[in-house]
């Protein structure tokens, strides 16, 4: 292709790649709080929260505290492993408060993706086994072993061949779980699927699940990277179903914006990576002091949240959604919303539209991979109550307008 074009591409037209041919493009010169800041001086409300990522605003101080502070004392000294840094044993200490606590070890490495990838690896190193069950819907990032895990076929058949001996589960159902046997490495499984739009699962399925990883040996590896820190009402989202998964993957939220992921296993398990071979899982970057910092940050945050003022205001989302004649359905938990109208049609003018509802300011709300005729909300988890009801009044009126 010539490059003319891409030359309404602000990406491919400037040297860097792009991940659609028709991006948003907006240009982002600050954000703080809830608002993205605009070179065309407007604001737009981060009603996706970066999808996921933000999850207690832009320029949060206590963020911003502590990676300043690490800022001030060093950046990288060495590969993942070697050094003692203060950084990656606070964030871990910090982390693994909040989780079930057989998960006392914890990787920091670079992604959610990763952490998927290590989770693989460490189940294939502990069973033996190389058998793997994912379930339909899920999604897991776009590393060829994270790929291998999804479920949607089209956006995986340009890379094809994938990880061999991957199966899928039919979601919510138990009776499909007798598949799981003495051949299964391990089960891996969004706790509330995100891409899928934000589908709960019964809390009879997962339970039944665990015990079915425990009675064949099975490694239960649940992810947690969209619907994990605090995104559901919950620090964790398995914190709804009473379970105990054998590894807990995160990423998005963790790291208050900057790019990290984590794999939480318990010390004997995780012990595996260290030997025969050593080395069994290496990452350069993973820990990142700055990343580690900003995981300081983030979970400080949670560890403050109002989780009454978080339902209370997303229940009122979710009953305003409800009630306008455009929306066939919006499922919610917590503040992880799923909005559904008629077409993708719809669902493409409804956030474009949003954009520049106002002259002043507008919304991002943001697409589903999987599901065209729906849209993805997911607020700063700190958002006031007048943010909130400015935001939904923004939203009922792009949605009068424009749907």
């Amino acid at each position: 292709m010539a490059s003319s074009e891409f030359d309404n591409n602000p990406f491919l037209s400037s040297g860097l790649a792009s991940t659609t041919l028709h991006p948003l493009g907006l240009e982002v010169i600050g954000a703080e709080g809830c608002w993205l800041h605009l070179s065309d001086g407007r604001r737009v409300f981060d009603a996706i929260s970066g999808i996921g990522v933000s999850s207690f605003g832009h320029k949060h101080p206590t963020i911003h505290g502590a990676l300043q502070a690490q800022l001030d004392s060093h950046l990288h000294t060495m590969v993942y492993g070697e050094f003692v840094q203060s950084a990656q044993h606070r964030a871990s200490a910090l982390l693994r408060e909040t989780l079930p606590s057989h998960l006392d070890s914890v990787y920091f490495v670079n992604s959610g993706a990763e952490a998927i990838d290590a989770a693989l690896k460490l189940a294939k190193r502990l069973t033996g086994r190389r058998r793997i069950l994912a379930v339909q819907g899920g999604y897991h990032g776009n590393t060829h072993g994270a790929l291998s895990v999804s479920s949607n076929e089209a956006r995986k058949a340009p890379y094809l061949p994938l990880l061999p001996e991957v199966e899928f589960l039919n979601w919510n159902s138990v009776e499909d779980l007798e598949r799981i046997d003495e051949s299964v490495a391990c089960v891996v499984a969004e706790t509330v699927q995100g891409d899928a739009g934000v589908r709960i699962p019964d809390r009879a399925w997962l339970q039944a699940m665990q015990a079915r990883c425990r009675a064949t040996g099975a490694k239960l590896i649940l992810d947690e990277i969209q619907c994990g820190m605090g995104r559901t009402g919950r620090p964790w989202a398995l914190d709804h179903f009473e379970i105990q998964p054998d590894m807990v993957c995160m990423g998005k939220a963790l790291g208050g914006g900057m790019p990290i992921g984590a794999l939480a296993a318990s010390t004997s398990d995780m012990a595996a990576f260290a030997h025969s071979p050593s080395l069994g899982h290496i990452t350069t970057f993973g820990g990142h002091p700055m990343a580690c910092a900003g995981a300081i940050g983030a979970l400080t945050c949670m560890s403050g949240l109002d989780w009454e003022h978080i339902e209370q205001t997303n229940r009122q989302w979710q009953q305003a959604l409800q009630a306008h004649p455009a929306v066939r359905g919006a499922r919610r938990i917590g503040a992880f919303h799923a909005v559904e109208l008629t077409s993708p049609d719809q669902v493409q003018h409804l956030v474009e539209g949003a954009l520049t509802i106002r002259p002043e300011m507008g919304l991002l709300a943001f697409w589903f991979l999987s599901v065209p005729h729906a849209f993805r909300l997911a607020p700063p988890l700190n958002a006031s109550e007048e943010d909130m009801n400015l935001a939904m009044t923004m939203l009922m009126e792009a949605l009068d307008r424009c749907v």
